[in-house]
C-alpha cells in the first residue's frame, strides 16, 4: 500500500504542471480563435481558478510520496 502511495504521489505532482499546461495553451488558442474581451475574461477566470487547485494536487503528491498520510502520522508521538 505504501508504494501505491508513493507511486500515485508521482501522478500527481505531474500531473499538476501538465493540466495547468494543457489549459493555459488551449485557452490561448481559444483566445487566438476568437480575440473578444469576454473571451480573454472566461479564459482568465479559468485559469486564475485552477492555478491554486494544480499548486494543491502537486501538494498533495509531495505528501504523498513523503508518507505523511499514513497511520502512523495521524497517531501523536506522546501516544506511540
Amino acid at each position: 500500500m505504501n508504494l501505491l502511495k508513493k507511486v500515485l504521489g508521482i501522478v500527481w505532482i505531474a500531473l499538476g504542471p501538465l493540466v495547468l499546461f494543457y489549459l493555459i495553451k488551449t485557452g490561448m488558442s481559444e483566445i487566438a480563435k476568437k480575440p473578444g474581451i469576454d473571451t480573454k475574461i472566461q479564459w482568465g477566470v479559468f485559469i486564475g481558478v485552477f492555478i491554486p487547485i494544480a499548486v494543491g494536487i502537486v501538494l498533495f503528491g509531495y505528501y504523498a510520496l513523503k508518507g505523511e498520510y499514513g497511520a502512523e502520522s495521524r497517531t501523536p508521538k506522546g501516544n506511540r
